[in-house]
């Protein structure tokens, strides 16, 4: 009982660094240390007065007992880990003098003291771990090097820190974590503008293209990966631009300069010579009327957003058509119009479609309105029901639909206009209203032009890397048999 008595005191001296205490069941009981270790706790007294930052009571330990430094408790850590994550740099280095070893043990996640002091930013503490054991700066938790943990938890002087201490390590700073990826890669993941100029600083242009397994350099991260695009991301962008950063897809090994066995220049790859007059021909203006990558994704909401509300138009414009409907039953004739018990124009029914100069016209209008309603709804539709949206063929469908529902919104105005309007309208009106037709008819064909295009473009696309595959097929096939 005396013995635990002691050991409970011990304890509770280490949780509130009274060395008084510790001095006087030192003195009482010298080999209290000696039995920590058979204690049931699950951390020695070091581990406490090192968590609680006590610097006199963990020296005195140390010093009474060395090997307490090197103990670990239930999740395999040191009190130097418990030091180097709390920042306390004077117990650290005491901790240090007693065992240097304790820099490279690893707790049960993998992790050194020095992860643990990247991960919270500790510089002066990561200063002195790398000096008292330089190999620790090499050592990985989980395939993300140190330089990796610096960027993850956004602490910039001390990946600073750690470049300078590194002596220009190439292959360090060039490290990358088991998906491939480096530093460069992980800042633009994570939108660190700032580590993403001192990171292309020291790199080479070379280290800055460095793809990652699955062939994306850090440009092609940022625009694929990386949301949302706002003013940061635009900002990123231009300074991997400006910095000689490239897409992948800018490097085209069968351009290079190559030459044929009988010393023929092969630079072009080989293709039709159809192929070869289209690709030099082909205007620049087709290139950019292909699809970017993502712009449907990013414009999902607003996509939704305008097709309800050209279908509430479309609805409203059905249920209120021009000329109003008839409020009541009518059995008398009216001019242009043949109500008779006969045929009764009823309540509910609009007016224009008894009128028999502007039947048709109405028709034509009714028409139209359901075809922009429809067209509006199966955009919706498209839209969230889950459809791949990185199906070029799906996105050129979406883009005819929506221009589908626009093109017949505007001819229902038109159209009810028309109808509204006295057909002996002359004069001004008339002209300006002649005139916007005609431009929204030209910027209409204009439209069409485009997606025909772009239909165009995927399908020629799509029939050469048939070609391709099918004479890589038939070459296979011929190896085989000779």
């Amino acid at each position: 009982m005396y013995q635990e008595a002691n050991m409970a005191a011990l304890y509770e001296a280490s949780r509130n660094g009274c060395v008084s205490t510790l001095t006087t069941l030192i003195q009482s009981d010298a080999r209290i240390l000696d039995r920590v270790s058979l204690t049931s706790f699950s951390e020695t007294p070091l581990h406490l007065s090192t968590l609680h930052g006590h610097l006199e009571f963990s020296k005195i330990l140390v010093s009474k007992k060395p090997k307490l430094a090197e103990e670990v408790d239930s999740l395999g850590q040191t009190p130097l880990h418990l030091a180097s994550a709390e920042g306390n740099t004077e117990i650290v280095q005491a901790l240090l003098q007693s065992n240097i070893n304790a820099c490279l043990a690893r707790d049960q996640d993998g992790r050194i003291p020095l992860h643990l002091a990247a991960m919270r930013g500790r510089i002066e503490i990561i200063e002195k771990l790398i000096k008292a054991r330089q190999e620790s700066i090499l050592m990985n938790l989980e395939g993300d090097s140190v330089l990796h943990l610096c960027i993850r938890y956004n602490h910039l002087d001390a990946l600073k820190l750690l470049v300078k201490l590194a002596n220009g390590n190439e292959s360090f700073h060039s490290s990358k974590d088991h998906d491939g990826n480096s530093i460069l890669h992980l800042a633009v993941m994570l939108k660190q503008k700032q580590a993403i100029k001192y990171v292309l600083s020291f790199s080479k242009i070379g280290e800055a293209n460095a793809m990652k397994k699955i062939g994306l350099t850090a440009l092609d991260v940022l625009e694929a990966y990386v949301y949302p695009r706002d003013l940061k991301w635009f900002e990123i962008q231009n300074i991997l631009k400006e910095a000689g950063v490239r897409r992948s897809t800018n490097r085209n090994p069968s351009l290079s300069p190559t030459l044929s066995s009988n010393g023929v220049d092969e630079a072009q790859p080989s293709q039709s010579r159809f192929r070869g007059w289209w690709e030099r021909t082909r205007s620049p203006l087709v290139k950019h009327l292909t699809h970017e990558e993502n712009w449907i994704q990013e414009t999902r909401g607003i996509l939704v957003v305008v097709a309800t509300v050209i279908a509430t138009m479309a609805f409203q414009a059905g249920i209120s058509p021009p000329g109003g409907i008839w409020q009541e039953n009518r059995t008398t004739p009216m001019r242009g119009f043949n109500c008779t018990e006969d045929n009764i124009c009823k309540a509910g029914i609009a007016v224009l479609s008894y009128n028999d100069q502007d039947h048709d016209g109405y028709q034509l209008f009714l028409t139209c309105n359901t075809a922009s309603f429809l067209a509006s709804v199966s955009v919706i539709l498209l839209v969230i029901g889950g459809f791949p949206l990185r199906n070029k063929f799906f996105i050129w469908l979406l883009t005819v639909a929506l221009t589908i529902s626009v093109c017949f919104m505007t001819l229902s105005y038109i159209r009810a206009i028309t109808l509204v309007t006295p057909m002996d309208i002359s004069g001004t009106s008339a002209t300006v209203l002649n005139t916007f037709i005609y431009i929204w008819q030209v910027v209409f064909a204009f439209v069409g032009l485009v997606h025909i295009i772009r239909l165009l473009s995927w399908i020629e696309k799509k029939l050469l890397e048939f070609i391709r595959e099918y004479s890589k097929t038939g070459q296979a096939e011929n190896s085989t048999n000779l």
